[in-house]
């Protein structure tokens, strides 16, 4: 017959055989010594064996003791750190998001450590990925998404604008001012560069701009507007792009605007979704709340540096151009 093990009598001799003594066992287990005696004579009765002889008032393992305290002390090693596991994965509370992979590189990572600080208690799952979220099947508490909205059935805040002009590196453009005094004249000589995921492509700005009737092609097109504007900042090409993630080159003077003649175009870009019922949730509040902030914070300084450069800027809603068929955007 197998006996039932004695879990508090095991406790309790662990910590005499651990410590070295019943007074100091006593104290971490926060029982009386004669508490912890006494689980120790039932301990010995049950299992018919002494566990501890005494030395010079010194309590000292028998041997068959020193075989139970090296079984009975990893196993309640063991659990002590589960515990400890538990107890912390408890206390760090989790959020998971998604974000575009040159959003998340260029303008979210650089700003990240700011939300951290003021929530340290989170711990933070950034997917760069640029396919929107399922909802329904995948664990993510929200989506950081780039478009001009329109989700069916999904909560959505747009907590940022974007502003899209051409530019290109100051010696390119040097170049193609010497080629021509005239902004489309530059324009029909460059090298056009095609980000094929951005909202607003050259084929509408082209159209906006008037030069639809002109045969225009783009050698350069990148999946990611990380690379494309890599390669205008090498001299490569003029690229048509947001000023969100090139404003460091823009500050400074990597890239420029081709023509203070030609508008940027505003649109609202970047937005909070994510199904309703995620938005009772504290951490979809906080993080919606810092990013709108920043979003803010972001649009002024957008808006000064354009101030300087003197460019107009048009906000424009939709991508409707007659006779332009116009692919929805993804992310990028």
């Amino acid at each position: 017959m197998v006996m039932d093990l004695n879990l508090n009598a095991m406790n309790h001799f662990e910590a005499v055989a651990r410590l070295g003594g019943v007074s100091k066992a006593a104290q971490e287990l926060g029982v009386s010594p004669s508490a912890v005696s006494q689980q120790i004579r039932q301990l010995e009765q049950q299992f018919g064996v002494r566990l501890f002889r005494r030395e010079k008032r010194r309590l000292v393992l028998t041997g068959d003791g020193e075989r139970l305290f090296q079984t009975t002390t990893q196993a309640f090693r063991m659990m002590r750190d589960v515990q400890s596991a538990i107890k912390r994965q408890r206390k760090n509370r989790h959020f998971i998001m998604r974000v575009s992979p040159s959003f998340a590189v260029r303008w979210l990572g650089p700003r990240v450590k700011s939300f951290l600080d003021a929530e340290p208690d989170w711990d933070l799952r950034i997917d760069a990925a640029p396919d929107f979220s399922d909802f329904e099947t995948e664990v993510v508490d929200l989506d950081l998404r780039y478009g001009e909205g329109g989700w069916p059935g999904l909560h959505e805040e747009c907590v940022m604008s974007d502003y899209v002009l051409p530019m290109c590196s100051p010696d390119y453009l040097a170049k193609l001012q010497e080629l021509s005094d005239n902004p489309i004249g530059q324009l029909l000589n460059a090298r056009l560069i095609d980000s094929v995921k951005t909202h607003y492509r050259w084929d509408f700005w082209l159209a906006r701009a008037g030069i639809m009737g002109e045969k225009m092609v783009y050698p350069l097109r990148f999946d990611r507007s990380s690379m494309a504007l890599q390669v205008a900042r090498d001299g490569g090409g003029v690229v048509l792009e947001s000023t969100t993630l090139a404003i460091n080159e823009l500050e400074s003077g990597a890239l420029v605007p081709l023509s203070n003649a030609f508008e940027v175009i505003r649109f609202p870009a970047y937005w909070i979704v994510c199904p309703p019922r995620h938005t009772s949730r504290r951490i979809v509040r906080l993080f919606t709340e810092w990013i709108r902030a920043e979003g803010e914070a972001h649009d002024t300084r957008v808006q000064q540096l354009l101030n300087r450069l003197d460019c107009q800027i048009r906000d424009v809603v939709g991508r409707q151009v007659p006779g332009v068929e116009f692919v929805p955007a993804q992310e990028n």
